[in-house]
């Protein structure tokens, strides 16, 4: 089988096709012949900085479609030939992909491949951001960071199917605000004046809820742009800044919080909790609430074309890898 794998950090350029034995599951695991793959920024950081990289060489991809090839021992529902979507550790751009069965998903009705490669990583955590972490009410405000972007495309869609008072965005080009007004926002701001717009558009009142994947003087700047009794949902550091703390001064006083998610931290930990989260958030696709837009899809042999245009940072929507030749 070809597979993506890199022995080196650095640049697209590591990302080489080479050809291994297909991979055996072991119980517990089903391999899936994979169809599409969906591309994260999760990918480009292991490929650059050596993210969640345990060790080289190493195949990036954590999200796949396909149909299963062969299942483990002690796998119970699930079946070989069965169109699934997978959440996996890593190795997701391959023609043949392991995954342990407690992240893969069979597909509902209607869902398509090539659209539920899309899904896996994406949808669950914009679900939990705006419903399980932040607990949005009807009528409240939300201000999603990367609006443009996959996670930021669902989670304005999302808020808007939650009843939403006002569904706010940041971004960093124009280009990216059209994007954005076109999926389900009101309004956008730039990253560098997000919170002066935010005070402008509320009247001074802050919003009740911030979704922020950037982390560094975003997050303070995101603590001051809450309401009160507002929440803070902290999905990423993509700046690679220290790590901010906030504490009692930074809280109390108007009763703020902050939260925390992530996708993969909780397929480690609680996958059955996983799992129900993700059923929920493909109903969502079934019923029409959500669509995510793939904007560019590439062959397996052009990853590396992929994370270039990834890491520029002017991609919208999602980014899939078409696996078969």
């Amino acid at each position: 089988m070809r597979a993506v794998e890199l022995q080196e950090h650095g640049g697209p350029e590591v990302l080489n096709i080479v050809q291994a034995e297909p991979p055996e599951p072991r119980a517990g695991q089903v391999a899936i012949d994979a169809l599409w793959a969906g591309v994260n920024f999760a990918d480009v950081k292991a490929r650059a900085e050596g993210y969640r990289v345990a060790s080289l060489p190493y195949r990036p991809g954590l999200e796949v479609s396909g149909r299963i090839r062969t299942v483990g021992e002690g796998v119970e529902g699930l079946r070989v030939g069965q169109e699934v979507a997978a959440l996996v550790d890593s190795g997701g751009y391959a023609e043949v992909v392991l995954a342990e069965a407690a992240t893969v998903f069979p597909l509902p009705d209607k869902l398509d491949l090539r659209t539920a490669a899309t899904l896996p990583t994406v949808l669950p955590t914009a679900h939990a951001l705006i419903h399980e972490v932040g607990r949005l009410r009807a009528g409240e405000s939300v201000l999603v960071h990367g609006a443009a972007g996959g996670i930021g495309t669902a989670a304005g869609q999302l808020a808007r199917a939650a009843g939403a008072g006002a569904v706010y965005g940041v971004v960093s080009t124009d280009a990216k605000a059209e994007y954005a007004l076109k999926h389900g926002y009101d309004e956008v701001f730039r990253t560098e004046t997000f919170a002066e717009e935010v005070r402008r558009a509320t009247g001074g009142r802050g919003v009740d809820l911030i979704l922020d994947p950037v982390g560094g003087d975003t997050l303070r700047h995101g603590l001051d742009a809450l309401a009160v009794f507002g929440r803070l949902v902290s999905f990423g550091n993509a700046s690679g800044a220290e790590p901010w703390r906030a504490g009692q001064p930074e809280l109390y006083a108007q009763g703020r919080s902050i939260g925390g998610f992530s996708v993969l931290a909780l397929a480690q930990t609680a996958p059955d909790a996983l799992r129900a989260l993700t059923e929920r958030a493909l109903r969502t696709v079934s019923e029409g609430k959500v669509s995510l837009p793939v904007t560019a899809e590439f062959p397996l042999s052009d990853a590396a074309n992929a994370h270039q245009l990834m890491g520029e940072r002017v991609s919208t929507g999602k980014l899939l890898l078409r696996i078969p030749a």
